[in-house]
């Protein structure tokens, strides 16, 4: 179960006392608040709070122009010119705050992007729950044989139960361990949470609060919600878009557009393509770029 029964009971809780305020508010948004969205086997994500509309972009963005020569442009072109030119500050006036849970080796991954205020559950003080990602048999890929970070052919019969019976079995035995070490039955002192911890699995879920800016966002959805992103991170990173795209809706459609949608290519790809369109036959051989360059300029095309 994703939500713990005193996390719902909080939760239940909240949405039976909405508070007036005079702050812009979006429709959208407000049936997001308090509502957890399943992702994987036991994460969610959940909207805490947020600041902010597409109106407080275009707002951010005008009053840098001086007074006397505001834009007659509506707000969604604005909006776009903004993302076309990359543009920047005046999506950071946009903030939203999140409830995350998600296993380790995910949380690892996205806190890399270091633009985002975070405060995670405390295994030192805390004790974790027994809840383990294990992935549905669709997600048990081989290795890639093309991309060393990534996912090949999929796993199938006897090596696939295998796989899944090793990943359920270490992280019970793990678990179990841990529950043994800090255990202070039998006449054990118990040893220290904080130490405990180092036996649990990568696998095993944790939380967090995540608080970052519209611009921030953007960025991190553009990496982890693209097709080669991990599949597991790559899943809240679709929850979270389908949020986003009911809070900002122009903002998040200029970002489909030019972003997720979008391709970015070399001066030497610009070249062949030129070339190509002169009519002039362009190979791997005479591109002049490497053979991965040449791989990821054949798949823009197609």
């Amino acid at each position: 179960m994703p939500l713990s029964p005193d996390q719902q009971a909080e939760i239940d809780a909240q949405r039976s006392a909405p508070a007036q305020t005079l702050r812009a508010t979006v429709p959208g948004m407000e049936a997001h608040l308090y509502t957890a969205h399943p992702v994987l086997d036991h994460g969610f994500v959940r909207v805490i709070d947020y600041m902010g509309d597409d109106s407080a972009i275009c707002q951010a963005a005008r009053v840098s122009y001086g007074r006397g020569t505001k834009s007659v442009q509506n707000d969604e072109g604005l909006i776009r010119y903004l993302m076309r030119h990359w543009h920047s500050t005046p999506f950071e006036m946009c903030e939203i705050k999140l409830h995350v849970k998600l296993p380790v080796f995910v949380a690892r991954q996205w806190i890399r992007h270091r633009t985002a205020n975070v405060n995670e559950y405390s295994a030192r003080y805390s004790i974790l729950d027994r809840e383990f990602y294990i992935p549905a048999p669709d997600a048990l890929n081989a290795q890639s044989q093309v991309n060393n970070q990534g996912r090949g052919e999929l796993l199938e019969g006897d090596e696939a139960a295998r796989v899944l019976e090793l990943l359920k079995a270490d992280s019970t035995r793990a678990y179990d361990h841990y529950q043994d070490m800090i255990s202070q039955e039998n006449g054990q002192q118990g040893l220290a949470r904080e130490l405990a911890r180092m036996n649990l699995p990568a696998n095993i879920y944790t939380q967090w609060y995540w608080k970052v800016d519209l611009h921030n966002l953007l960025h991190f959805l553009r990496l982890r919600a693209d097709a080669h992103a991990q599949y597991e991170i790559r899943v809240y990173a679709d929850a979270m878009c389908k949020i986003v795209a009911d809070w900002v809706p122009f903002a998040y459609k200029a970002f489909e557009d030019y972003r997720l949608g979008a391709v970015t290519m070399s001066s030497q790809m610009m070249d062949c393509l030129r070339r190509m369109l002169a009519g002039e036959t362009v190979t791997e051989e005479n591109c002049g770029m490497s053979k991965r360059e040449w791989r990821e300029f054949q798949g823009v095309l197609s």
